[in-house]
């Protein structure tokens, strides 16, 4: 099978075909960036490090480390160590997912700060 972009070269124009291998090679680079993001896993810890956290880049909980230290803290501040290792996990993902993408919105629209939404003013 062959892809839209095959379909169109050899058409004889040499800008047409220029623009579709540069288009090409952007949609590759943009596939590659896919996979890196999907393979992002945010690191969090709380509780002098007896509590430590994994997420993926959506902030799903892929994992969960409690040292035998932390079994001695309440159940309450265990629950809230937990939600302070995640919620620093998902921060640590976000950072490296912005850092991967800087390079693609550079420039573009996405790079301008939003305006302020109607409930914001």
């Amino acid at each position: 099978m062959t892809s839209p972009f095959e379909a169109l070269r050899g058409s004889g124009d040499e800008e047409l075909d220029r623009l579709l291998e540069q288009f090409q090679g952007e949609v590759s680079e943009l596939e590659q960036l896919q996979g890196r993001i999907a393979e992002i896993r945010g690191r969090g810890e709380a509780a002098q490090g007896r509590v430590t956290a994994e997420v993926s880049q959506t902030g799903a909980l892929a994992g969960l480390t409690l040292d035998p230290r932390a079994m001695r803290l309440g159940s309450d501040e265990l629950a809230e160590a937990i939600l302070q290792a995640a919620g620093e996990a998902a921060r640590d993902a976000e950072r490296q997912t912005q850092e991967l993408m800087t390079p693609f919105i550079a420039g573009t629209l996405l790079d301008s700060p939003l305006p302020p939404s109607q409930g914001e003013r």
